[in-house]
């Protein structure tokens, strides 16, 4: 049999039963003003299923029982401000699961936009920053061999570290002020870049840039790797750069994207595809905390898994 009902009369029918739930709520562990309070607060809300109307419902029934505790007034502008949804959340929601909380705040929150007489305009949509397009291995290349015809020794090297420190260990920005020729150190079976600062770290050399990076270091010694008489000196490379990019069949040279090619050589090298493939991840976004339960990898192993053994 085919039925009669429209989508709008089982929308009508939805909402009157919602309408009714709310009206027949009656919590026995609450007080009448509480219970009048979170009655009143989602018919105004005006939810569109019984469903929806239980799940508001409760969470305004655990904020009113929180705001009688601490003494608030049972209104919906003292409870659902911001600052009380937090403190509610964070401090009573004892007992409850770690999921039930994020609810709890996200439904008073739709609480307090649907009954905000004057509601405060959504946020503008900012494009998520996305990770720069990694150079070929002929770019590379590319750019290896302008460095080479520099017109001096100092900064055919020079250019040459750039290149390799950005493409071969991911070191870009200020860190390069730091790294002297005595940063790259040949230990563990393969090359290394000890970085300081406040992401102090030892990464291993890619095998490719191995060879004109150990020239650059030994040419530099005890001075900074990239030219420059002190760390504090700013735009360092800039000069260095607008050398490397005077070849109209290779594109502009930026530091994200010599990190973005050695991240690219890591990731394929660890089979990181693979494994998000498998686990049905599309965004890396937890697998920093996934990290923390991992043991420490030691340098040698870490030199030969990222490519840097020679």
């Amino acid at each position: 049999m085919v039925s009669d009902q429209t989508p709008a009369t089982s929308d009508t029918d939805a909402a009157l039963k919602a309408a009714a739930a709310i009206v027949g709520w009656a919590p026995r562990l609450l007080s009448p003003a509480a219970a009048g309070f979170a009655r009143g607060i989602v018919a105004q809300a005006a939810p569109g299923t019984p469903g929806r109307a239980k799940a508001l419902l409760f969470a305004a029934a655990r904020l009113a029982g929180f705001g009688e505790q601490v003494g608030l007034e049972l209104s919906a502008g003292a409870l659902l401000h911001p600052s009380v949804i937090e403190r509610f959340v964070l401090t009573g929601t004892g007992g409850v699961s770690p999921a039930t909380r994020r609810t709890l705040r996200t439904n008073l929150r739709a609480l307090a936009r649907a009954v905000e007489p004057y509601p405060q305009p959504a946020p503008t949509p900012l494009p998520r920053e996305r990770s720069k397009r990694p150079y070929s291995d002929a770019e590379i290349s590319g750019y290896l061999a302008l460095a080479g015809v520099q017109r001096t020794v100092a900064r055919r090297l020079r250019a040459s570290a750039l290149i390799c420190l950005g493409a071969g260990a991911g070191v870009i920005g200020s860190e390069l002020r730091h790294i002297t020729g005595e940063s790259v150190v040949e230990r563990s079976g393969g090359l290394v870049v000890l970085v300081g600062g406040r992401r102090a770290r030892t990464v291993p050399v890619l095998a490719r840039f191995h060879d004109p990076l150990r020239a650059a270091a030994v040419f530099a010694a005890d001075g900074c790797l990239v030219g420059g008489s002190a760390p504090a000196r700013h735009n360092l490379t800039d000069a260095l750069t607008a050398a490397l990019c005077t070849d109209a069949g290779l594109p502009r040279l930026e530091a994200g994207r010599l990190r973005a090619t050695w991240l690219v050589a890591c990731a394929e090298l660890i089979g990181l595809r693979a494994f998000m493939h498998a686990a049905g991840i599309a965004c890396s976004q937890r697998l920093g905390d996934l990290v923390t339960y991992l043991p420490a990898v030691e340098e040698r192993t870490a030199v030969a898994l990222l490519g840097g053994e020679r």
